[in-house]
């Protein structure tokens, strides 16, 4: 998909939801609404403070307290601050939430009115015309809970932005083409950026400047309203089926469900979640309850 013309006009927000991501996503993006005379704002929705063995590493340290980890998010917060001034951001044009890293999913679940509100008040205070938000299906939990966060904060709202969404923890951010693809200045900006994050490139530098190499890729979001059955996507083994949880989130509140409790229909096709129509855009989550070392979603979100 060709990307929309920049000019003067262009007013463009990030949602980052940890410091690099900013750079990740949009570090080409971003020079080029800039040098189009547009305005952009990035909008950092935790300070990547639970970030252990980068932590472990750099310090010297094994065990990591709450003082620790704090003063870790203050260095990757000042890390984001560094990286988009070599990008051309302004240190005001950053806004901090502080939300719990890797704890997005826990705050839409337990605290989501309050979230959504602080969240919609940001957006609305900048007035974007184009809202660039992490994909619903990147398998990092943090950033598909904050693509549900963004879509629910958006609900209702009578002007709406232009959505387009990132991949990065998803198979096909790896894939070739897409655009972005921004002049050799532009992708050595992009690159110092990213050295900027020296906490993350530490222990994966390799890692983090394929990442940063590879086109960016900005997709469509389509905010209609969607026109499916309640189907979901997953067939769970039944030997798992006592251990899921089902995570079902809308403008109107969110429900955590035991599997077995969910209001499910089975047929020749799945699973099918029978509930009332939603007033708006309603997503659901399928996860297992049980404590794991495996950062990254299995299952992940769907759009119903």
């Amino acid at each position: 998909m060709p990307m929309p013309a920049f000019s003067p006009q262009t007013r463009l927000l990030v949602v980052a939801p940890h410091p690099d991501d900013e750079t990740l996503a949009a570090g080409l993006l971003i020079q080029q609404v800039l040098a189009a005379g547009g305005a952009v704002r990035v909008l950092l929705l935790t300070d990547g403070d639970d970030n252990p063995w980068p932590q472990r590493w750099l310090e010297r340290r094994w065990r990591i307290r709450a003082g620790d980890r704090q003063r870790w998010g203050l260095r990757r917060r000042g890390e984001a601050v560094r990286a988009l001034a070599r990008l051309g951001v302004r240190v005001d044009a950053l806004e901090a939430m502080g939300w719990p890293d890797m704890g997005l999913t826990g705050l839409l679940r337990e605290r989501a009115p309050e979230a959504l509100a602080s969240l919609g008040a940001a957006i609305g205070a900048f007035a974007p015309g184009l809202l660039l938000l992490p994909a619903l299906d990147d398998r990092h939990p943090d950033h598909g809970a904050a693509h549900v966060l963004c879509r629910l904060a958006l609900a209702g709202r009578a002007a709406m932005p232009e959505l387009l969404a990132y991949p990065v923890h998803a198979p096909r951010a790896a894939s070739p083409g897409g655009d972005g693809a921004g002049g050799a200045p532009q992708q050595r900006r992009k690159l110092a950026a990213l050295a900027e994050h020296a906490s993350q490139t530490a222990l994966s530098g390799g890692r983090l400047r394929r990442l940063a190499m590879r086109p960016e890729r900005h997709e469509p979001v389509d905010a209609a309203p969607a026109a499916g059955d309640g189907r979901l996507p997953w067939r769970p083994p039944v030997l798992l089926h006592p251990f899921l949880r089902l995570l079902v989130a809308e403008a109107g509140g969110v429900r955590d469900l035991a599997w077995r409790a969910a209001p499910l229909r089975r047929d020749a096709g799945g699973y099918r979640l029978e509930l009332p129509p939603a007033d708006g855009p309603r997503f659901a989550k399928l996860y297992l309850d049980a404590r794991s070392p495996w950062i990254f979603d299995h299952w992940g979100w769907c759009r119903l």
